[in-house]
Order: C-alpha cells, then sequence, then structure tokens
C-alpha cells in the first residue's frame, strides 16, 4: 500500500495559507469529510458528484463549492480546479472511478514535471485485491499516494474490540505504543465514585483522557470525580489496558467463543483474523457464500442459515457466546440480529451500522457497541489532510471530539511545546495532553514532564474547532 510520506509537500508551511481541497464523491465519507474541512477557515473545498440533488444538500449545509459530474472526466476535474488542488480524495463508490480519477489529474496536469505544483492524491477502493497487485501503485504503478481501504479498516477494528472486552472504541497511537480507549464506568468498579489519582494509588500507569456524562465533555482535573453511566476516554500502554478496564467494569470479561453473522468480505475477514485464537462460528444466509467460506476457514464453523432468526441463534448457544458480531451488508439486519443476540443471553453484542442514525439507535436497543465504517474512514483520511507533522487522528463522538498524534520539532526556548513542561503549556479551550511518546516508549506523565524535540504528543480535543490552533504546534518551530 503506498506510503503517506510523500504528502508532507503538499501541506502549506503556514497553517493559514490556503489549502485547496478536491473532493470526488459526495457519499456519507464525502459529505462528513467536506464538512470537517470546510469547517476550518484556511481550507477551500469543492466537491465533485454525479447527482445534483445530493450536491444541492451539500452546498445548502456547508460552505463548499459543487461540481456536478463524472468525477474521472477530464472536462469536469478542469472545471472544480483540479489543476490547482493541494489535495485530492477520490471517495466515490467506484474504485475504477477513483483510480482512473487519479491518473487523469497526474497525467493532465503535468506534475511530474521540474516545478510543478505537489499535489496528494488518495483513493479510496473497497476492493482489497487491488493492494495485492504488486506495483499497481507508487512510481511505476497508478499514481494514487494514499489508499484507504474499508473493509481492513474495519477488520482491524473489530480485531481490537475482541481483543479488549469491555472497550467500546479502540484507537492506535505511535505504531500501538499508546491506546487510547473507551468504556462505559458501571456501579461497583474499583474507579467509579474516585478521582483520577485512584490510578496511582492502584498502580495503574496510565491517564484519564476525557469524562463525557450525558453526552457533555466534562473538566478533568484532580477534582473530578467518575461516576456510573460516564463515557470515560483513557490512554494507556498495550500492559495497562486491562487494569484500566477493570477499574470501569466490575466483571472481568474474557473472551473465547464468537459468532459472526455475516460470511461477505467483512466477515470472512474478521472470522480469518480471530479463527486462531478463538472458537469462532460464522453465520451466512447464502448457501453458495457458506460453502465458499467453509472451504477458506478450516477452523471455523461455518452454518447456512439467517442470523435474524431468534431459534437458529438459541440453537447453537447464543447464550454461551461471549461476542456477537453482526457484519452482514444490511444496517437492519445487523441491527436485528444484534438485539436478538442480546435478547438471548450474549455476554457482548456488536453491529455494522453505516447510517449515523441506525448507530445511534443501537445503543437505545442494548447493543454494547455499534461499528461505523464510515467514521473508521473518516479518521484515516483526517490523517493525510492535516497541516504540520500530525501522524494520526481520530474522529471521536461523530465529530464532536478528536484525538490527534504529532510530531514535536523545534529548540528550547524556541517553540510552544519543545522544552516546556506539560504544566505550563498553553493549549486551546477543549485541549489537552493526553500522552507522549519517546522513542516508541509511553512516558509517565506529570506536570513536570519536559516535551523534547521529537517527541509524539497526543491530544484529546472536545473543541474541534481548535484544530488549526493545534496543528500549529507540530510545525517547525511554532
Amino acid at each position: 500500500m503506498p506510503s503517506p510520506e510523500g504528502m508532507r509537500g503538499a501541506t502549506p508551511a503556514d497553517a493559514l495559507e490556503t489549502m485547496k481541497i478536491l473532493i470526488l464523491g459526495a457519499g456519507v465519507v464525502g459529505s462528513t469529510i467536506a464538512e470537517r474541512l470546510a469547517r476550518e477557515p484556511e481550507n477551500e473545498v469543492t466537491v465533485v458528484d454525479l447527482d445534483a440533488g445530493i450536491l444541492r444538500n451539500v452546498h445548502e449545509r456547508m460552505d463548499v463549492r459543487t461540481v456536478a459530474g463524472h468525477a474521472s472526466h477530464p472536462g469536469i476535474l478542469d472545471h472544480a480546479g483540479a489543476g490547482d488542488a493541494d489535495l485530492i480524495a477520490a471517495l466515490t463508490g467506484n474504485d475504477e472511478v477513483n483510480m482512473v480519477a487519479c491518473q487523469v489529474i497526474h497525467s493532465r496536469y503535468r506534475e511530474h514535471e521540474p516545478g510543478a505544483r505537489a499535489r496528494t492524491k488518495i483513493a479510496r477502493l473497497r476492493y482489497t485485491q487491488y493492494n495485492d497487485v504488486k506495483a499497481l501503485f507508487g512510481p511505476h504503478g497508478l499514481p494514487v499516494d494514499v489508499v484507504i481501504t474499508p473493509e481492513d479498516l474495519v477488520t482491524r477494528h473489530v480485531e481490537q474490540l475482541i481483543r479488549y472486552p469491555g472497550a467500546s472504541q479502540v484507537m492506535e497511537f505511535s505504531d500501538g505504543g499508546a491506546l487510547l480507549l473507551s468504556a462505559q464506568a458501571q456501579a461497583g468498579a474499583w474507579l467509579v465514585g474516585k478521582t483520577p489519582a485512584a490510578l496511582a494509588e492502584n498502580n495503574v500507569q496510565g491517564r484519564i483522557a476525557a469524562i463525557y456524562r450525558s453526552g457533555r465533555p466534562q473538566t478533568v482535573n484532580g477534582e473530578t470525580s467518575i461516576q456510573n453511566g460516564d463515557e470515560v476516554f483513557f490512554v494507556a500502554g498495550e500492559n495497562q489496558v486491562r487494569q484500566l478496564l477493570g477499574g470501569l467494569r466490575p466483571e472481568r470479561q474474557e473472551v473465547r467463543s464468537i459468532m459472526v453473522a455475516g460470511g461477505g468480505n467483512i466477515g470472512l475477514k474478521v472470522a480469518e483474523r480471530l479463527q486462531s485464537r478463538f472458537q469462532v462460528k460464522l453465520i451466512e444466509r447464502s448457501a453458495e457464500r457458506a460453502q465458499q467460506v467453509a472451504e477458506r476457514l478450516s477452523r471455523v464453523i461455518v452454518l447456512h442459515g439467517d442470523a435474524t432468526h431468534e431459534e437458529l441463534l438459541i440453537e447453537e448457544n447464543i447464550e454461551r457466546m461471549d461476542a456477537f458480531v453482526a457484519l452482514t451488508e444490511a444496517d437492519e439486519s445487523n441491527l436485528l440480529a444484534a438485539g436478538l443476540a442480546k435478547r438471548a443471553g450474549c455476554k457482548r453484542v456488536m453491529a455494522l451500522a453505516n447510517r449515523p442514525a441506525y448507530a445511534t439507535l443501537a445503543g437505545q436497543m442494548g447493543i454494547d457497541v455499534p461499528i461505523s465504517p464510515d467514521q473508521i474512514a473518516v479518521s484515516e483520511l483526517l490523517r493525510h489532510m492535516r497541516h504540520g507533522d500530525v501522524v494520526k487522528v481520530h474522529s471521536l463522538r461523530f465529530g464532536r471530539a478528536e484525538a490527534i498524534e504529532g510530531v514535536v520539532h523545534g529548540e528550547a526556548g524556541n517553540d510552544a511545546l519543545v522544552g516546556r513542561a506539560v504544566g505550563e503549556i498553553n493549549l486551546p479551550h477543549g485541549t489537552s495532553i493526553s500522552a507522549i511518546v519517546r522513542e516508541g516508549e509511553l512516558l509517565p506523565l506529570a506536570r513536570e514532564t519536559t516535551v523534547r524535540d521529537e517527541d509524539h504528543v497526543i491530544l484529546f480535543m472536545t473543541n474541534p474547532r481548535a484544530k488549526a490552533q493545534v496543528e500549529q504546534l507540530f510545525e517547525t518551530g511554532a
């Protein structure tokens, strides 16, 4: 897969310099990205889509320019200003259109010539086997700088949720050197009713990054107590995660057996990744597809049936399963199957929900974790669209919060972060330092901890409007 390293040339040195962004495709991911980027005054966003009705809706909701037409047609790209764009994100629902659009832009605007504008081209590809074709992308292949594959991202996300039972979100920073997790606090756990200081008292190395109560962010300081029902975000090293989760949830959860509903591409990949460590059953509605999956997954019990039939779930002992994951292509089926599994006694249920409204509905149905492929893809896209040396971005709470990892550069006394203690750093309202990773190691964080050049600093923002100020911190000599 192409590396994002070549992107830095497309990022303006001054965060207030206009960045021209062209988004091809106004589906859920495209429109969400456009809306997020259009909020930032330094961005000039244009959206291209075939559907004029969708574009009208986009134009009414956000300050962007829209162009109706085919995303890979040279004339449409000319009209949309592709020749002047700093960044192009090809996010249509057609892989071939996305790849051809990147090729047309590369060839038509002669970016390979000396002195030509350096631009970054991102393509979303649903068909994962394109990544298996050697040299398809890169210097001697298609000119795509960054490939986003939603299926792989969702597979990794589900795997992490299974690995850390009790967490509703798991996000990696610094190649796994630090993890940001969220979990709902439950009465009876040792951290509930106590302040963050209880972590050190129980010899647990970690930091509370944010607390949401009734959907609203709370100020986190030495006097903040964690209450039953709070959504708590915390940062910790891998070896401390289970202790922290135990502090928020009284019952220790272990996962041994998993049932997967849906043998499509995502369901197949998830079962394939889990089969070596867990007992996995997979239910597939199509007899032909069930046979194909069974031939590929020798360690998985593959059942031909409909996961929305409660009788089948009960017959397969769903009440003894530690986890149930609904990953079919139909949101409605996923919600129904997960709801039935929960009612039948499964300890923990998850459901794939593409539409944001369904993700909200999932919580009301008692589903433990709604999985939003679009939000996962948005997080991956955002890290390639940031100013400064930002290496990771996670979009949280449907865009109302963000966690950002950036690398600081500079000299002590001549920089906003380098050489300064955490307690004396001025950050925008709603922004806090959650962790510092130095040479791959997560540091114990205190007010006296001093930031050094090349440190990876992880920030949590409950106020996403402060992005521009935050990104400036990761520019050389900020």
